[in-house]
């Protein structure tokens, strides 16, 4: 058990890759402080951990908001008396379109949550790991951060912006006992690429050929490597950025 008796939290918690983390914490031993913006999926997300065994928060928070994140933490605090392990994955995809044709309110709301966000819940989990000895972040990026892709200008940027901020984490924590890394997924079977799978004929098919493995990866594939970043068995590893990508940048016909 990888996390025994450590205190998780996991925000966008409430479905695809953050709601598998939740559950794979909650295997691995840990007390789950469950968090969404969608209070009713944080809910069912909290429900499944129970009907498991484990044990459960579960705090509605919008990230991009400063004042919610104060009191997701303050009430994780409260309720569990520490926070040792955190998967930041709360993000907004911002739409497609080509970069010309970007709505501003889609750019602002996608830089909000899923680069603000994560500034703002790493502003206020940092100082916790430091009252109480140490702790462990890993961010969700993306290699859409690293690579850019085509008609995903505001998410390319955001998650690119997530990578530089877990580096910059990573390196004013190195001596004070907290660890900050990312995961940059690949195509992962999320309800979200679901449903465009749904709406564009061939997507799955052409989405899966880009990975060396040729499949998509599972929620749960994600969450095992959340899990092993926020073990003490990685405790040598800070401000690294783990592709879980079944061998898209190793894929000759990807790069």
């Amino acid at each position: 058990m990888l996390l025994c008796d450590k205190v998780g939290l996991i925000t966008g918690a409430g479905s695809g890759i953050g709601r598998a983390t939740a559950l794979t914490f909650a295997r691995d031993g840990a007390k789950v402080v469950v968090v969404d913006y969608h209070l009713e999926w944080a809910e069912e997300t909290a429900g499944l951990i129970r009907q498991a065994g484990g044990e459960s928060l579960v705090i509605r928070a919008n990230v991009a908001s400063e004042t919610d994140v104060q009191d997701m933490m303050s009430r994780a605090v409260a309720h569990f008396g520490r926070v040792d392990c955190v998967s930041n994955n709360a993000a907004f995809g911002g739409g497609f379109a080509p970069l010309p044709d970007v709505e501003e309110k889609n750019w602002q709301r996608c830089l909000d949550v899923t680069l603000k966000g994560i500034w703002l819940c790493m502003k206020y989990q940092i100082p916790q790991m430091l009252k109480q000895g140490g702790g462990s972040i890993v961010n969700i990026a993306s290699l859409s951060g690293v690579r850019g892709e085509a008609n995903q200008a505001p998410y390319s940027a955001a998650k690119g912006g997530v990578i530089a901020l877990t580096r910059t984490a990573a390196a004013e924590n190195a001596q004070r006992k907290i660890r900050v890394n990312a995961i940059n997924p690949g195509g992962i079977r999320t309800p979200a690429i679901l449903d465009y799978f749904a709406r564009v004929p061939g997507a799955e098919e052409r989405t899966a050929a880009v990975h060396a493995m040729r499949r998509l990866g599972e929620p749960e594939e994600v969450a095992d490597a959340v899990a092993y970043l926020c073990s003490d068995r990685a405790s040598f590893i800070t401000g690294a950025v783990l592709d879980v990508d079944g061998g898209i940048m190793v894929n000759p016909h990807t790069l």
